[in-house]
């Protein structure tokens, strides 16, 4: 009997191993195809947090005048709003969302709105110091849909974030791959939004 469970073990590891690596190539495809058929970014996708992020994406905006402009879940509608006309960008480029808690939010929340807009590949623009979990988080969510992201990073003071957030943000993606939920309900430090 234990040589059976033994083999068991083997064949699920193997299987589960085989998957997983099934499912990364899959979205590595994805996102070559999606930055080959648009090598160029067709939107701005900006993820909230701090007061540093919307004035960098306002001056990507005013350089590219054909993009449009998602925030999610940055500055409020006031604050958000001015600067981006100070950069002379038209507002019905700039797409308010406040439906995001947190980083993996950020992504769930706004992935269907790319996708109907017909949105391959984007700039995707935070902090430098949040940039590698937005990296992981965007492989598996806008990997999985076949949106490639181009980062661009806004330099910061802070100290890069710690790998155990990157793994279990990459973990609520792939709940949110499986499930369609993200688990935001069990953050223990869910985030204050700014005003």
């Amino acid at each position: 009997m234990a040589k059976f469970w033994r083999q068991w073990l083997i064949h699920s590891a193997i299987a589960l191993t085989t998957t997983s690596l099934l499912i990364v190539l899959s979205i590595k495809a994805r996102l070559e195809i999606s930055a080959y058929q648009s090598p160029r970014p067709e939107a701005i996708l900006v993820l909230g947090g701090g007061n540093t992020r919307e004035p960098a994406a306002a001056q990507l905006a005013a350089q590219n005048p054909d993009l449009d402009i998602w925030v999610s879940s940055g500055l409020g509608p006031t604050q958000a709003n001015e600067i981006f006309s100070a950069q002379n960008v038209v507002l019905t480029r700039v797409n308010l969302d406040y439906d995001a808690t947190d980083t993996v939010t950020n992504f769930t929340t706004l992935v269907a709105e790319l996708q109907t807009h017909n949105i391959r590949h984007i700039y995707l623009v935070t902090s430098d110091f949040h940039m590698p979990r937005s990296k992981a988080i965007a492989f598996w969510v806008l990997g999985s849909r076949g949106i490639a992201y181009s980062p661009v990073t806004v330099p910061s003071n802070t100290p890069p974030e710690p790998y155990h957030k990157i793994l279990r943000d990459v973990a609520r993606s792939w709940l949110w791959l499986i499930t369609g939920r993200t688990g935001s309900s069990l953050d223990p430090d869910p985030p204050v939004r700014s005003s």
